[in-house]
């Protein structure tokens, strides 16, 4: 079961890939000016995270009018995700997990995917500007896609 609705988000920093190197970013660094959208997803350069991560490329406009800020989270490493991006053209912020630190504190894991070990698995939160997490939602399979049309319904 993922984090509950009502509880404080975990705060974290980690890392991106930028142009200029590995940045930080820390989520609470929202707090207090935007929403934030958590999209776990469980592997770059897999079929379904790809489509999900380019569909919502295509929408992180209605994002910023709902005025949140999005993240999406796995435990690829930031240049892995960052080769991933550049070939798909995603430009959402993609954050590295490696260690599953955030993935553990968020209560997302999904247990040995495919057989190679256990990842992220494909979950979707909105942290208000307080902190405090507004929607939660872990998908029955790694195959099944978050219901954005809640996640936006929460940031309205």
């Amino acid at each position: 079961m993922p984090l509950a609705v009502g509880s404080k988000a975990p705060d974290f920093t980690l890392k991106s890939k930028a142009a200029d190197g590995l940045k930080d970013v820390t989520l609470s660094a929202n707090f207090g000016q935007k929403q934030t959208v958590l999209l776990f997803f469980p592997a770059a350069f897999t079929g379904v995270c790809t489509q999900e991560m380019c569909d919502q490329t295509g929408g992180l406009a209605e994002y910023e009018k709902l005025g949140a800020t999005v993240y999406a989270i796995s435990v690829d490493n930031a240049f892995s995700q960052e080769a991933w991006a550049k070939a798909n053209k995603i430009t959402l912020t993609l954050l590295s997990d490696l260690n599953k630190t955030v993935t553990k504190a968020y209560d997302v894991v999904f247990p040995m995917l495919a057989g190679i070990g256990d990842t992220s698995a494909r979950a979707a939160f909105v942290i208000g500007k307080d902190g405090v997490v507004k929607y939660a939602e872990q998908t029955a399979t790694p195959k099944d896609l978050p219901n954005f049309a809640a996640v936006k319904a929460a940031l309205a």
